[in-house]
């Protein structure tokens, strides 16, 4: 008697289940009910690093933008009658220069209101002598050389005048400023990092509680394809929802923020405002994050499949 030839193992690619009947035997809606909102605060974390490297880049931006044009001339003499000579003449010096656009002699009343809370009764009894200053607005950004030579100009008539570029004042701060903005740019990374590890851990997690079951789909001719679109919908599901959640909280979180800031009443934090075109980058992190997951998720199950092998 001749035994009936035996059935072959249905392949991957052969006889596709459809779509819908593989959807309904792998249940995967969730990746785990804290898989949400990790994405949530790590896309708030995300928000506010951003905003805040946006608003430091403006705040320099804007500051650099006020005083690359501008230098303060300073005259220092210890006799008051002698130093007011000679501040008038350096002003009529720089009011003859090509580059020069304007020249304003800061009165003495103003240079002990803002000394006041440093020097005390200092300021204002004569003991410590004050120089006089200059501001001067220039028609365009100077160079070195240019700098060297109206202080050479000056020197020349009125001794113990001496230019500054304001700019030069504030180079610490743009060098703080720019390390803050670098390390929120780590910080994004790091988050983005965690949030790829995150749904790492998760997908691995989904796929094995549902091994047997994407055996069974497979025996029933579902592709690893079919498989893959399956966990990933879950992923994007779980990661639009955090993320749109995350997205919120930060969001909220910089409001505040700015209104505090707000509150300073200070000119140099003003120049940090956020503008539209920084809005709609924040406004793309949502997008990213979902992106961000969704591909960690189709890469980590499409190597857990290519296990079962």
């Amino acid at each position: 008697m001749i035994a009936p030839p035996l059935a072959d193992k249905p392949s991957r690619e052969a006889a596709p289940v459809g779509s819908r009947l593989a959807a309904s035997l792998i249940p995967t809606s969730r990746f785990g009910g804290a898989m949400p909102w990790v994405i949530a605060l790590f896309t708030a974390l995300v928000v506010i690093a951003a905003a805040g490297g946006l608003a430091l880049d403006n705040l320099a931006g804007n500051a650099r933008a006020q005083l690359s044009g501008a230098v303060t001339v300073q005259v220092v003499e210890a006799e008051p009658a002698l130093r007011e000579q000679k501040a008038a003449r350096a002003a009529e010096i720089l009011t003859e220069e090509a580059l020069v656009r304007s020249v304003r002699v800061v009165p003495r009343a103003e240079l002990v209101e803002l000394l006041e809370p440093w020097l005390g009764e200092g300021a204002t009894s004569g003991e410590v002598p004050i120089p006089a200053l200059i501001d001067v607005e220039l028609t365009r950004t100077a160079d070195t050389a240019e700098i060297a030579a109206l202080s050479r100009a000056l020197e020349a008539e009125v001794p113990g005048a001496r230019v500054d570029a304001q700019s030069d004042w504030l180079r610490p701060v743009y060098d703080a400023l720019a390390a803050l903005q670098y390390l929120a740019l780590a910080l994004i990374a790091l988050v983005a990092c965690a949030t790829a590890a995150a749904v790492w851990l998760a997908a691995r997690s989904a796929f094995a509680n549902n091994r047997e079951t994407v055996e069974v789909v497979h025996l029933l001719g579902g592709t690893d394809g079919q498989v893959t679109r399956i966990f990933q919908r879950a992923v994007i599901r779980d990661a639009a929802f955090g993320s749109l959640v995350g997205a919120g909280l930060g969001v909220a979180a910089v409001w505040v923020l700015g209104r505090q800031f707000a509150g300073l009443d200070s000119g140099m934090v003003a120049g940090g405002a956020l503008g539209l075109q920084d809005w709609a980058a924040i406004a793309t992190i949502p997008l990213l994050a979902v992106a961000l997951a969704a591909l960690t998720g189709r890469i980590t199950i499409a190597f857990a499949l290519r296990k079962m092998l």
